[in-house]
């Protein structure tokens, strides 16, 4: 029936309520914890250098994870986030996509900006915010962003990204192109505002969008179940009008699957998909952060036995694809590697002051000029307390 309400008119001439669990949708997952493939599943065609790739970017990831969380503690950096458990999730994704498509993070998809190709030195001179750093150290660490490879610098704020994503894909539509926008986010985010006019707009003008939500468990403190009442984030995509799917967050093929799905669906419709992987944040949720407040060691314990790497380790051997201790040696040449780029970067200069006023005008209006100055010579009268800069005005 046709009619100015744009729903269903299903007529009933008794009162009863629709459940609030009506809707329950299930979790694609291919990969067994062993590394086999589950009976009646199918793997994704991947060639074995796509599969190494994929694999020695989780491997990356982890151990920079691991160092510069180390570092952090040791007063190097001022502060970290960990991606310890979701390897699977933001690299399985990264892979199914083309290298054009726009990636818009939150905070915790180093794996797929790595798989883009962001080089340790880049990390590092980040998480250093030195002189070399694209974003010139106005960022604080883990906020990365890289026009070379469209990874859209990240911003602190929770689900600003959604609605933009939403606007990038439109434009992407209107202009022709071939190419989504990813927009990655947590079930935390999910709670706010900006995830429902984001999905809303996506679906109402038809932007090719994948909104990826990584439910990881936790809103910093906040467990899933003290958040929401629903059936996870997936379903809340049916409710917009738009396809959905839930995966198994630390199942690689899974996610690589969906994901490449979820692409060739938004490309052949101009229509958004909400991806929903379900995975476990094994880390805190930053530096800042002490989970033991608010979880038990056997929690943790129980999902640390299902480990992506490790699950995506044993398939690969078993192809053989992968020896067990040319790994190994791979692995400790990365954290002499990551260790020697760590203590290059910390060296280098920080940026010039300055560039705390460039690239806000084209032309520095008088104003900024005289803030300017005034900033140099409060630097001058204080040089003890900028060691860093004083000798450098």
């Amino acid at each position: 029936m046709t009619n100015p309400n744009n729903a269903t008119i299903s007529t009933v001439h008794t009162a009863e309520f629709t459940s609030g669990h009506a809707l329950q949708i299930p979790t694609l997952r291919i990969l067994n914890d062993d590394g086999t493939i589950y009976e009646g599943a199918t793997a994704p065609e991947l060639s074995k250098e796509l599969a190494l790739k994929m694999y020695n970017t989780m491997t990356f990831i982890r151990v920079l994870d691991e160092r510069m969380l180390a570092a952090q503690r040791q007063g190097r950096i001022s502060f970290y986030m960990q991606c310890l458990g979701e390897e699977a999730a933001t690299i399985g994704s990264a892979a199914a996509l083309d290298d054009a498509d726009m990636i818009m993070a939150q905070y915790r998809e180093q794996g797929a900006l790595r798989y883009r190709g962001f080089t340790l030195e880049q990390f590092m001179n980040q998480l250093f915010s030195n002189e070399k750093d694209l974003g010139k150290g106005r960022q604080m660490p883990v906020h990365y962003g890289s026009k070379d490879i469209h990874y859209m610098t990240i911003s602190s704020p929770l689900a600003t990204q959604i609605p933009q994503a939403a606007g990038y894909a439109y434009a992407q539509k209107l202009r022709g192109l071939k190419n989504v926008t990813i927009c990655y986010f947590g079930e935390g985010a999910a709670s706010e505002g900006d995830f429902h006019a984001g999905l809303n707009m996506a679906a109402v003008h038809k932007a090719p969008v994948l909104f990826f939500c990584r439910n990881n468990g936790y809103a910093i403190s906040t467990p899933a179940n003290e958040q929401f009442k629903g059936d996870g984030i997936a379903c809340r995509g049916v409710g917009y009008g738009m396809k959905s799917i839930r995966v198994d967050g630390a199942d690689i093929l899974a996610v690589y699957q969906a994901t490449k799905m979820a692409r060739d669906y938004a490309l052949a419709t101009n229509e958004p998909v909400l991806i929903e992987s379900m995975a476990y944040r094994l880390g805190a949720h930053s530096s800042s952060d002490d989970p033991t407040g608010y979880r038990s060691k056997e929690e943790e314990e129980k999902w640390r036995k299902v480990d992506p790497i490790a699950r995506f380790r044993a398939y690969l051997v078993a192809k053989g694809w992968l020896d067990e201790d040319a790994d190994k040696a791979s692995l400790d040449a990365l954290r002499q590697e990551i260790l020697d780029a760590l203590k290059v970067a910390e060296k280098i200069q920080k940026p010039a002051l300055e560039e705390l006023f460039n690239d806000v005008y084209a032309e520095p209006i008088p104003e900024l000029q005289r803030q300017y100055e005034a900033l140099k010579e409060h630097i001058r009268k204080y040089p003890d307390a900028y060691p860093i800069t004083s000798g450098r005005i």
